[in-house]
């Protein structure tokens, strides 16, 4: 079969860490364009793979009429990428958050139906193998009801990571709207909801910035989450964990204790209540210091290939999302606020 032709739009250090890379590796993929508002940087990519370098992603779509893209954006311009790249006819796989409101993103979702297109969204944590390693022993029942939990995601902040350094649109809040919690915490609301296959219905949260100078953006946040199973437990991402990273989620069953991502060596530990335990060696997380594939690339490619819709789809992104914006919500109204529509 004639391989997908795939435009990137935005070549920022999530597209050259992850997606850029991970596309080349693709055998069922051509880069055929690459888009970014300062040009050396497209070009660059265009250089490397043969393809052609643009500033506008409208006259890009309009001129190479691309499979596919993803967009790599800031938050405020994933909606008007995406949709703009659905009404040219492209497959789209979106960074996180998917959008930074729930019309936004419901817009999305109409857009890739209108024109018959899959929309993907970026959430990487539920195709890393402790993740899917901790699910298959859920799905066994040998853990029994999830009781309660806590998830948590923190690393030093995005100046380490992104492109621009300190510099860097995250930083912005009207081009990020949210901080932290668009970064990290919709990791772990879709990582919670994928992991129980459960809901959540409730958010209590604290959600601020504590330490980043110059910003508006918030650092760090603790949510309370109610799931629809009645299950209760904590939500945290932070951009202040200057050491001490953490990507771990701990969930307390019935029978025993599911540890994910806790120890650097065994990455899934599960303490019975009888006194077993075991310990699965199931490879790392990825992190911004350790690249491993993220698998959201590889997913993507191969729910085209097979037209499969997507596993990680514009509707799993929304509800994800629902989660965050309620933290803000919670925050601003000091209230427990109910998510609609669960």
């Amino acid at each position: 079969m004639s391989k997908i032709r795939v435009a990137v739009i935005g070549c920022g250090s999530i597209a050259e860490k992850r997606h850029i890379p991970e596309y080349a590796d693709n055998p069922n993929v051509e880069l055929i364009a690459f888009c970014d508002v300062v040009n050396q940087r497209a070009q660059h990519y265009a250089d490397l793979y043969g393809a052609k370098a643009y500033t506008n992603y409208e006259e890009m779509l309009s001129t190479e009429k691309p499979d596919a893209v993803s967009v790599c954006l800031p938050n405020i311009l994933h909606a008007p990428a995406s949709i703009a790249a659905a009404n040219a006819g492209a497959h789209v796989l979106v960074e996180k958050p998917m959008a930074t409101n729930e019309a936004d993103a419901l817009a999305m979702i109409e857009a890739a139906k209108a024109n018959n297109v899959y929309l993907m969204v970026g959430h990487n944590q539920r195709l890393m193998p402790p993740h899917v390693k901790a699910k298959e022993i859920l799905e066994t029942g040998k853990m029994g009801k999830v009781l309660t939990f806590r998830t948590s995601f923190g690393h030093p902040g995005p100046e380490g990571w992104s492109i621009d350094g300190r510099n860097s649109w995250f930083f912005r809040k009207e081009e990020a709207i949210m901080g932290a919690m668009g970064d990290l915490g919709v990791h772990k609301s879709d990582l919670i909801r994928w992991l129980l296959e459960d809901e959540v219905v409730e958010v209590a949260a604290f959600v601020g910035t504590l330490h980043k100078e110059g910003t508006d953006c918030d650092d760090n946040s603790t949510c309370l989450l109610r799931m629809k199973s009645g299950t209760i437990g904590t939500l945290v991402a932070s951009w202040t964990y200057y050491k001490g990273q953490d990507n771990s989620t701990v969930l307390w069953c019935e029978n025993g204790c599911l540890q994910i991502g806790t120890d650097p060596e065994d990455q899934v530990i599960v303490l019975m209540r009888d006194g077993s335990v075991e310990k699965h060696r199931v490879g790392a997380m990825a992190t911004n210091e350790k690249q491993v594939t993220s698998g959201v690339i590889d997913e993507f490619v191969e729910s085209l290939v097979t037209s499969t819709p997507p596993r990680i789809s514009g509707e799993e992104g929304l509800k994800s999302l629902n989660v965050i914006i309620a933290a803000f919500e919670s925050q601003d109204t000091k209230k427990i606020v109910a998510i609609n529509g669960v």
